[in-house]
């Protein structure tokens, strides 16, 4: 017991170690591409009021934002708030950066993960139906389906979806993550499920595609093995095999590749919320991109970090439960 308590702290605090050094070299790079942008910030601001601006004003403005500071004093100043728990204020919502993160990334989280088990799931059994049925009509047809959706973009796709689900169908609501003119709390759980469910599905199909080609190759080496020529001598039928020797070969770099793409899906997740008009982090980047709003910017790409890392984190803890080859290599 004492033991594994030890090795926890140590794999806790490599981690811990490694994610601080990220976070660091990301916010500084990160605050130095946006700062390099030719977009102006307080110009996209005023245009955002949608009336006139004095020059006064606009030095006022300037003069708030600090944006006539030297770049290595702002960007030393923001880091000093960032220690402090402080993202700064947003200028498009005029409100604290991290509480609209914190708003956002329940919505952008549920999107998420609806999205990531569904890709999981769809992933691994389909690969392992393409694995078993090598060069047969389902295993020909599946990584076509595969390769198409593997090369199609995410908002033309959710367009598609779109118009024929929502306009034509009519079987799910246009956007949003409720219905409009309804309170939140009077909000039910269907109807938050029923605006979520085409976007996350729309989502799923960008991701499982890559699971279901890597597992279905991984498979196919499997089945190729000594041991498992030995099995089939043995008179063990194919789903035998796949549940005594494939599965727990298979697992491995299916969970791999399951929990590197947090990153591919957060990515998709910012074209998929302005496809929905889903109020997450996707469309409020979107809109801090083209309104200039570096504050929210920078606490989105920040958070957006830590969140990638952390889903590496756990998984490379989980590979230690899934292969005890892994826990005798680190002891």
């Amino acid at each position: 017991m004492r033991r594994t308590l030890g090795r926890l702290v140590r794999i806790f605090l490599l981690y811990g170690i490694r994610m601080l050094t990220l976070l660091a070299a990301v916010s500084i790079l990160s605050f130095v591409l946006i700062n390099a942008s030719p977009i102006d910030p307080v110009q996209q601001y005023i245009l955002g009021l949608g009336t006139a601006v004095s020059p006064e004003q606009r030095a006022e403005i300037e003069a708030y934002w600090g944006v006539n500071e030297p770049p290595l004093e702002r960007c030393l100043g923001w880091l000093s708030g960032l220690l402090q728990g402080n993202l700064g204020e947003s200028a498009l919502f005029r409100r604290p950066v991290a509480d609209i993160i914190r708003e956002r990334f329940l919505n952008s989280l549920a999107l998420m993960l609806c999205a990531w088990l569904s890709a999981g799931i769809i992933g691994f059994v389909l690969g392992c139906v393409m694995g078993m049925n090598q060069d047969k009509w389902a295993d020909k047809l599946l990584k076509k389906v595969c390769y198409l959706l593997s090369s199609v973009p995410t908002f033309w796709l959710g367009l598609v979806l779109l118009l024929v689900f929502s306009v034509g169908l009519k079987w799910f609501p246009i956007g949003f993550s409720s219905p409009i003119g309804v309170r939140g709390q009077d909000v039910t759980l269907w109807q938050k499920l029923h605006h979520l469910i085409l976007p996350a599905f729309t989502l799923s199909l960008m991701s499982f595609a890559n699971i279901a080609l890597h597992t279905r190759q991984k498979l196919i080496d499997v089945l190729h093995s000594e041991y498992i020529l030995f099995a089939r001598a043995r008179g063990e039928r194919n789903l035998t095999i796949l549940r005594r020797h494939g599965l727990r070969n298979i697992l491995l770099p299916a969970l791999t590749l399951q929990f590197t793409s947090f990153a591919e899906l957060f990515g998709g997740s910012v074209m998929a919320e302005n496809v929905f008009s889903y109020p997450g982090l996707g469309s409020a980047v979107s809109a801090a991109g083209l309104g200039g709003d570096v504050p929210l910017l920078l606490g989105i790409t920040l958070f957006s970090a830590l969140f990638v890392c952390t889903g590496n984190m756990i998984a490379n803890l989980l590979y230690g439960i899934i292969d005890p080859r892994i826990r005798e290599a680190e002891k």
